[in-house]
């Protein structure tokens, strides 16, 4: 096998691992939805199983995305990225990056609907940066609202909501990574 090729394949579970937390779905969820057992589908994004087809096919219809999208076809030249709009409730959710594993970048346009927290928590790091409207975070006992030009900064593993304020709809870029991966903003001081 060619060393492309198996770098192709080796990227697959972190990129099923990505796309099934950014989806908010447990593994068990997904078992019954595709058919394919908690163990493979565990074995398949730790790297352990290798994928096939007759795994793929029924992740790919689940996800609703194609298949070059799970396996990281190799790029043909075109450098842009093919945003892929996803909608959840009144809330749209565009990915800015194709790569799997790493720092993965959003583009997110929460409706006023989303305004009740709900914290959960979860490995990783997570910066976000307010395009338009105010965004209401609510991270361990801290509830803030965030402004136009303003960015947050938090570990995942606190527990952690963010959304509307209730007014109007708010778009953000949210970066988030694996635990240790931090975004830096430098700023100047208050005063200057």
């Amino acid at each position: 096998m060619a060393d492309d090729d198996a770098a192709v394949l080796a990227s697959v579970g972190p990129r099923l691992r990505t796309l099934r937390t950014m989806r908010g779905t447990t593994l068990t969820q997904l078992s019954k939805t595709t058919g394919i057992s908690v163990s493979t589908l565990s074995r398949l994004e730790s790297g352990e199983r290798r994928p096939n087809l007759e795994l793929l096919l029924p992740l790919a219809r689940a996800y609703q995305v194609p298949l070059d999208e799970l396996v990281g076809a190799p790029p043909v030249g075109d450098p842009r990225v093919r945003l892929k709009p996803m909608k959840r409730a009144d809330s749209t959710i565009v990915p800015l990056t194709q790569h799997p594993g790493g720092v993965q970048a959003f583009k997110m346009v929460i409706g006023t609907s989303r305004c009740e927290p709900e914290p959960r928590s979860h490995e990783g790091y997570e910066w976000l940066y307010v395009l338009g409207g105010k965004l209401r975070l609510v991270l361990a006992e801290r509830d803030v609202v965030l402004k136009v030009g303003e960015a947050a900064e938090f570990d995942t593993r606190l527990p952690h909501w963010f959304g509307s304020t209730g007014e109007a709809p708010v778009e953000i870029l949210s970066l988030f990574g694996p635990q240790g991966e931090r975004m830096h903003v430098r700023a100047k001081p208050r005063g200057s």
